[in-house]
């Protein structure tokens, strides 16, 4: 298997539109490329899912025990050529003194050689120890080649090639000038999700194109292929019979769309089927048995959010009629009462007894680490502590006196420092992100809450059926 790490000094060097440029571009010649993330992010894979045409998996050495990590690495790169995997921050960085999490641990972890990118903004002699310490800080660890980022035109590229050729043992794979059209968008929380930008395809297929033209692809493709022999686990075995499928309905639009490809995958594997809604436009609910609203940016769609009123009231209704319903920060603040942002406020689902406020800064940002309470609809017994990640600059204001909180929190800040998880009816929304494959195994406890509410339930007739029937899928 070929096999490579995309890392950097520093963060914002450039590793994200490198590692797009070369999946848009072998894809292009007709390799099957396998992209991987490391650490909890949704929207950079989003991008280069869409360059790779396959879905990009997260290796979270924070969250994954190394098991989780060999499994969710094999599963992803059955069937791919080339595995590329994009790396967070620097090379070194990592939450852990001794770098157990960091990238370069990932790289020891599965034997990828490293392409390291430079942001070459104002270097030129420096750039000889810049390598030369990261080479020595990590002498088991093989750093095959650099990539020059944000040259600033043939002489300056030409006296870096000069100094790396002259100090260092290292080759000089490519050199990316400055050019606009390697932008990837952005806004207030960072890059806009691929969802939300109507010439995503053509944005990708025009930064493949100028990385392929800047970069030698061979020699790229040469160093992934010099990975040592790699042996993927063995398929888990299917799963058996799960008695009549569950339909799952999942909001995926402009405003919603932040879900780790496998946590989608173990849907399917619980027996459940995901069901999509369309939360700006669509106006009643499907027949569903459970409701997953995953993260997003719904501030931004707050006008047509608010205006779908069809839908808020249908959900509004089926939440507190019992629907088994799980959200995770965007999906709570949708589910608030309003969202208030650049001085607007606009009325949302009101299923959660407070109010959705941006901030001007984050107010929970990183990981997180909770215990469940007895309150938690999933949780027996209570007392289960879960590893997860949040992200979110509103805060939840308002709260009616007695909300009950799934979650106690031991790291974090969730809702208020001390709680995250409301609780009401079979609703659970939290502004904690989790991953199934980190252990929480969250999508097969809640596929299996929805299947004991729906049996609990009286079915209705035939008849009853055709007259309360909700929007077809």
């Amino acid at each position: 298997m070929d096999r490579l790490l995309v890392s950097a000094a520093h963060r914002s060097s450039g590793k994200t539109t490198v590692t797009l440029g070369l999946c848009a571009a072998y894809a292009a010649q007709g390799l099957a490329v396998q992209p991987f993330k490391k650490g909890p992010d949704y929207i950079d894979p989003m991008w280069l899912a869409q360059a790779a045409g396959r879905p990009c998996l997260n290796l979270d050495p924070q969250l994954m025990d190394r098991a989780s990590l060999r499994r969710c690495f094999s599963e992803g790169v059955r069937g791919a050529e080339l595995a590329i995997v994009e790396g967070n921050m620097g090379l070194y960085d990592g939450l852990a003194l001794d770098g157990s999490n960091s990238n370069a641990a990932l790289a020891h972890e599965f034997g990828l050689p490293v392409l390291l990118v430079i942001d070459a903004r104002g270097m030129s002699r420096g750039v000889a120890p810049l390598i030369l310490g990261y080479q020595a800080f990590d002498r088991g660890l093989r750093i095959g080649g650099v990539i020059l980022n944000r040259v600033g035109g043939s002489r300056h590229e030409a006296k870096l090639r000069a100094v790396i050729e002259h100090y260092t043992d290292l080759p000089v794979l490519g050199a990316l000038g400055q050019d606009e059209r390697l932008a990837l968008l952005e806004r207030h929380l960072g890059l806009m999700p691929c969802a939300e930008v109507d010439d995503a395809v053509a944005r990708v297929q025009a930064i493949g194109r100028i990385v392929a033209a800047q970069v030698d692809l061979p020699r790229v493709r040469a160093l992934a292929a010099s990975a040592p022999v790699f042996e993927p686990l063995p398929p888990l075995p299917a799963p058996g019979p799960h008695g009549e499928t569950l339909r799952i309905g999942i909001a995926r639009d402009r405003a919603f769309g932040f879900y780790y490809a496998d946590d989608l995958a173990a849907f399917d594997a619980a027996g459940a089927q995901l069901v999509p809604i369309d939360t700006l436009h669509d106006t009643c609910l499907p027949a569903i048995d459970g409701l997953f609203i995953g993260g997003g940016f719904p501030e931004t769609c707050i006008d047509a959010l608010h205006a779908n009123a069809a839908l808020r009231g249908a959900l509004r209704q089926a939440i507190a009629d019992g629907l088994p319903t799980y959200a995770e920060c965007g999906g709570l603040m949708y589910l608030a009462r309003s969202i208030a942002w650049q001085g607007r406020k606009a009325e949302m689902v009101g299923a959660i007894p407070g109010d959705a406020v941006m901030q001007a800064r984050s107010v929970g940002r990183g990981y997180v680490q909770l215990q469940e309470t007895a309150a938690h609809p999933w949780a027996a017994p209570a007392g289960r502590v879960l590893r997860g990640h949040e992200f979110h600059h509103s805060s939840l204001e308002g709260l009616a006196p007695g909300t009950r909180f799934a979650y106690a929190v031991q790291r974090g800040h969730g809702v208020d420092g001390e709680h995250d998880g409301v609780v009401v009816h079979n609703l659970l929304a939290s502004y904690a992100h989790l991953r199934s494959s980190a252990g929480t195994e969250w999508v097969a406890r809640f596929v299996d809450f929805v299947r004991r509410q729906r049996n609990a339930r009286p079915q209705p007739t035939a008849l009853q059926s055709l007259e309360t029937a909700p929007c077809s899928a």
